[in-house]
């Protein structure tokens, strides 16, 4: 904290600063009772996929690239919140296989209660992550709200040739995982002060660690679907892949990344209560004799600024686990596939 007199960050979010996103099966819902009003030809990306963001065609070589993401922190330090949120946002970006140009920031704040040493903090940990990632924060709205609340609309271009969504995986399309796992986990334990230094900068250097190799991902030909993993948890968001596809899923727990001590941290029972909600709400679809509780609060556990999800053909992956590797990813792995059939199968 940037002063001692001030609460904690995290003890200020009464959703609890685990950045998840409303359940899946609530998310779709709120949709269907939406209004259906005519779609543009020039959109290319809207709500039917529950895709990462909105793209709109411009022209034959030029789309737009819009998204937003916001949410409660989950840490204290508040240079280190706002890292991590716009990284987060700007991530949606990315995953569409697009080049974010610039943002705009979305700030609530309780003004009574943090000093502006602190709230200026939060901006000034977003726009080093815009920085990092060659934009500016061009703009934006502020409200004062009873608790933080701080993130991003994130616009990018893409050439609608390279356009990524999460809907294009083909059966024998092999799944790479871009982050390790872990991110809900260390959240729930640092919240209870059980996650030592060491722990916080691993859960630090991921959640800030931009997802730069989408781009170049997308122009692979291989490359045929992409997303990044966030709030649903791996499963929820390869549930969403399947879907778009019309194919099932298969993921081997072994070969997950997993952040360093996350299944010690399971194993003392620090997982999210978004886990058992991101269950609840689809793992009906799950198919997963047997699974350990430890796989499942891995698949399961809700990541703010997780990794990339690709899918590609078998004789891509040497590619894109190079591309991933000149991005500095090294944990990226290969971990299952796709295949005929319907919904998510473990093992």
């Amino acid at each position: 904290m940037t002063e001692t007199t001030e609460p904690r960050l995290t003890s200020l979010s009464h959703g609890g600063g685990c950045g998840c996103k409303i359940a899946p099966g609530v998310l779709e819902g709120i949709l269907r009772s939406a209004p259906a009003l005519p779609v543009p030809p020039e959109l290319l990306v809207g709500t039917e996929t529950s895709d990462d963001a909105a793209v709109y065609r411009i022209n034959d070589r030029q789309a737009v690239v819009a998204t937003t993401d916001f949410f409660m922190p989950i840490v204290d330090d508040p240079t280190d919140f706002g890292r991590i949120a716009a990284t987060n946002a700007i991530s949606d970006v990315y995953a569409m296989g697009a080049t974010p140009i610039f943002a705009l920031a979305l700030v609530g704040m309780p003004v009574n209660r943090l000093s502006t040493a602190t709230i200026g903090a939060i901006l000034a940990g977003g726009a080093a992550a815009c920085q990092a990632a060659g934009i500016v924060v061009a703009g934006g709205h502020t409200i004062d709200s009873v608790e933080p609340i701080y993130g991003l609309v994130a616009i990018g271009l893409v050439d609608p040739a390279h356009l990524k969504r999460n809907a294009d995986a083909r059966a024998g399309d092999v799944l790479i995982l871009g982050k390790p796992l872990g991110v809900g986990i260390c959240s729930a334990a640092l919240k209870k002060g059980a996650l030592d230094g060491a722990g916080y900068a691993r859960m630090v250097a991921t959640t800030t660690r931009l997802n730069t190799p989408g781009p170049d991902l997308a122009r692979l030909e291989g490359v045929h679907a992409m997303t990044d993993v966030t709030g649903f948890g791996l499963a929820g968001h390869a549930l969403e892949m399947a879907r778009g596809a019309g194919c099932a899923v298969r993921l081997d727990p072994t070969r997950l990344p997993v952040l360093e001590g996350t299944r010690d941290l399971i194993a003392a029972g620090h997982v999210t209560g978004a886990s058992a909600r991101n269950w609840d709400s689809y793992g009906a679809r799950v198919r997963a004799p047997g699974l350990p509780n430890a796989d499942r609060a891995l698949i399961t556990d809700p990541q703010t600024s997780g990794g990339l999800l690709v899918a590609c053909a078998a004789d891509s992956v040497d590619q894109v686990l190079a591309c991933f590797a000149r991005h500095g990813f090294a944990e990226a792995a290969v971990i299952g596939g796709i295949t005929q059939g319907e919904g998510l199968h473990i093992g």
